[in-house]
């Protein structure tokens, strides 16, 4: 009995350990001390850019909240904002952390005014008594761009979920939430009163909970219970302090992208670190809201080969799994639709009762549901024959089936296919009992190999490349005809 129940509590404590020990063995039991604030990648990554040719004067008058929202509670909302008010001061520090912007005292000015104003008075009383030679308070900077924009979004629960289990009075639970913040960030000049540029940064906050929880009687009127967990949350500062950071960066290299300013750096860094944010940029566009990425995958036609089992379901008892080897091919129309054809090899199999080896040929119009991710469902249908090993005996047939599929690399995927053989004759097992024709199964493993580039996502770009081929074909008939004319002798 009580090795029984320390297996339990090990087993208990083995999940906590690999599902959250660094948060879990991390527990704050003693007072700390204040310590200088954390930073993020994106702050590594300000620090670290190329220096500017010269610093660019910026004032920032208020980088607002504009969410307008209150922290939710489970009995409505508080008057505390869900995001700091402080925007406009970590703005200022990540303009600081750049080296790329000079900013300047705006957020206050009445304050920064009416001091001046007070030294102004002081140095006038002084010069009257003391120093006619007191000099005069030198001139405020002034901005040549204006930094504009704000945290326009605040979206909770985006995603929520779990996980639970719970077994013999052992039992352990996981949840999680995603919040989402978004940041909007544009440049003016003070000259024109022109919009320079605009970046947009999102950033998601994560919440997590761990428990677990133990609850038996180990004994005749002894019941343990134990019950153990943490949450962690992401800071909603640290969030809105890398979305601004990453805002003041992407501002800084679409900037030098349109030459609104320079940087001191080789030509071979400067197209390099603009050729890196394209990616990031183009990537980031080709995303969706939930981290699925979608890019132009597959290529326009692939080769197959699969392995696996044929099973009967015809008029004898007892079915056996048997082989099954395919290989065959695909022609992309468009990015979901597609036919191709395969030829098969595989064995039927009724225990002492029927074994015979068939060929099949299988032509089918296949569907791709997310053509665009790594991972996707197809389904796919159409006609095919079947033939005996000795081509003595041959069958017509539907087949239908379905599988999903994930890409490996750029060129190979796997797929795992499902597919249900509809033969149109009862004689396939070589007896015809019953009023159902003979069927047959086949579940395999496959490898998939795509060539030629893939089809474009967006249909404007698929008609025009379609328009460019037909205009080269046409170019094509157009010179052999010439050659035809110029090698035809003349009279």
């Amino acid at each position: 009995m009580y090795y029984k129940f320390y297996r339990i509590v090990t087993i208990v404590f083995c999940t906590l350990l690999l599902s959250g020990c660094g948060t879990y063995f991390n527990q704050p039991i003693t007072v700390e001390n204040a310590r200088i604030g954390e930073d993020s990648e994106v702050t590594k990554t300000l620090r670290d850019f190329p220096q500017p040719k010269e610093p660019v004067v910026v004032g920032v008058y208020k980088f607002r909240d504009q969410t307008g929202q209150y922290k939710p509670t489970e009995a409505g909302s508080t008057f505390s904002t869900a995001v700091t008010q402080g925007a406009t001061t970590i703005l200022i520090k990540a303009l600081e952390d750049s080296k790329w912007f000079v900013p300047i005292e705006r957020e206050n000015l009445s304050n920064l005014l009416n001091e001046r104003n007070i030294i102004r008075s002081t140095r006038k009383e002084y010069r009257k008594s003391k120093n006619p030679n007191e000099p005069q308070l030198p001139p405020l900077l002034y901005a040549g761009i204006i930094l504009e924009g704000g945290i326009v979004s605040y979206d909770t629960n985006i995603i929520t979920g779990g996980l639970g289990a719970r077994y013999f009075g052992i039992g352990a639970s996981t949840q999680y939430r995603q919040d989402r913040i978004t940041v909007y960030l544009r440049a003016v000049s003070t000259s024109s009163g022109k919009i320079l540029k605009t970046v947009y940064v999102s950033k998601t906050i994560l919440s997590q909970a761990l428990d677990a929880n133990f609850f038996r009687y180990v004994r005749f009127r002894r019941l343990l219970e134990a019950e153990t967990g943490f949450t962690k949350n992401e800071p909603a500062q640290m969030a809105v302090s890398e979305a601004i950071e990453k805002a003041v960066e992407s501002l800084i290299i679409e900037g030098i992208e349109d030459k609104l300013w320079a940087v001191n750096a080789s030509p071979e860094t400067v197209n390099d670190i603009i050729q890196d944010y394209r990616a990031e940029k183009d990537e980031a566009q080709n995303t969706a809201l939930y981290d699925r990425y979608f890019k132009e995958r597959r290529g326009k036609k692939s080769a197959y080969i699969r392995g696996g089992g044929a099973l009967i379901g015809g008029d004898y008892n007892n079915a056996q799994l048997s082989y099954s080897v395919q290989v065959g091919g695909r022609w992309y129309f468009n990015p979901y639709l597609n036919a191709n054809l395969n030829i098969s090899k595989f064995e039927l199999d009724n225990q002492n009762a029927f074994v015979e080896g068939f060929n099949a040929v299988d032509l089918n119009a296949e569907l791709t549901l997310l053509p665009f991710e790594k991972l996707t469902p197809f389904f796919f249908g159409g006609i095919g024959n079947v033939n005996s090993d000795g081509f003595d005996r041959t069958f017509f047939k539907f087949q239908y089936g379905g599988g999903v599929e994930y890409l490996v690399s750029e060129d190979i995927g796997v797929s795992l296919n499902a597919t249900h053989n509809l033969v149109m004759s009862d004689e396939l097992d070589n007896i015809a009992q019953g009023k159902r024709d003979d069927q047959y199964f086949n579940f395999s493993f496959g490898l998939n190999w795509y060539f030629d580039n893939p089809i474009k996502m967006s249909k404007k770009a698929r008609k025009k490349e379609k328009e460019k081929d037909a205009d080269l074909k046409k170019l094509r008939e157009r010179n052999r005809r010439i050659r035809k004319e110029n090698l035809e002798p003349r009279g």
